[in-house]
C-alpha cells in the first residue's frame, strides 16, 4: 500500500485562514488544489493530541471513568484520557492523566498505537497506552472536573460493547486492543514510567 503513486488522490495546500480560536482548539479554513487542478476549501479543527489509558488491575479488571459530556448531553463510560500539554512527552501525559483522573499509578506501561479520532475534520491523533502494576491513590482532578471511578471486568465490557453501551470511540478501540493483546495477537513492549524497558536483560 505504501509503494503506490497517490498523486491522483493528494490535495495540495494553497492557503490558510484561521476562523475561530478557543481555549486550546482552533478552527481553520484551508484552500487546497485538488488532483484535477480545481480548488476547494477544507475546514477542520486543530487539536494538540491526546492519550487514552487502559489500566489493567492484577485480577484483570479495567479501571474506567464515568463523566458527563456536554457536547452529546450524556454520561459516558470511558477509559481515562486527556489532551497532551505543549511540549509534554506522550508517556508523561499518560502517567499524569491516569493519576489525575483515577488516582492510580502504574509500575509498567506499554504503547499500543495511535489513531485519528475524526480525520475528516480534526488533526487530533490519540495514542492508546496500557498500564499495569497499579497502585491506588487519591484523585487529582482539575478544577471543574467531576469523574466517577469504577472497575469493570471483561465480560461486562464485552456485553456493553455488543449492546451499544460503549459509544465512546477511544474506549471501543481500546477494548479491541485489549482483547487482541490478551489473545496473543498484538504484542506489547513494556517500559517503566520513565520509558526504560522492564524486560530483563533489555538495553536501557
Amino acid at each position: 500500500m505504501t509503494d503506490r503513486d497517490d498523486a491522483h488522490l493528494i490535495e495540495r495546500f494553497v492557503s490558510s485562514e484561521p476562523r475561530l480560536s478557543g481555549g486550546y482548539l482552533t478552527v481553520v479554513r484551508d484552500t487546497v488544489a485538488l488532483p484535477d487542478g480545481s480548488q476547494a476549501t477544507r475546514e477542520y479543527i486543530c487539536h494538540p493530541g491526546a492519550v487514552a489509558v487502559i489500566p489493567v488491575l492484577d485480577d484483570g479488571r479495567i479501571v474506567m471513568v464515568r463523566q458527563y459530556r456536554h457536547a452529546v448531553g450524556q454520561i459516558l463510560l470511558e477509559l481515562p484520557a486527556g489532551k497532551i500539554d505543549p511540549g509534554e512527552p506522550v508517556l508523561a501525559c499518560a502517567v499524569r492523566e491516569l493519576r489525575e483522573e483515577t488516582g492510580y499509578t502504574a509500575r509498567e506501561w506499554a504503547r499500543a498505537g495511535g489513531f485519528h479520532n475524526a480525520a475528516a475534520y480534526s488533526t487530533e491523533t490519540m495514542e492508546i497506552w496500557f498500564a499495569r502494576g497499579l497502585q491506588a491513590g487519591p484523585q487529582r482532578l482539575d478544577p471543574g472536573e467531576f469523574l466517577e471511578v469504577l472497575t469493570v471486568d471483561m465480560a461486562e465490557l464485552d456485553q456493553l460493547a455488543g449492546s451499544g453501551g460503549l459509544p465512546d470511540m477511544k474506549t471501543m478501540i481500546g477494548l479491541q486492543w485489549l482483547e487482541r493483546w490478551r489473545s496473543g495477537g498484538w504484542p506489547l513492549k513494556w517500559v517503566d514510567a520513565q520509558g526504560a524497558s522492564t524486560i530483563p536483560g533489555a538495553a536501557r
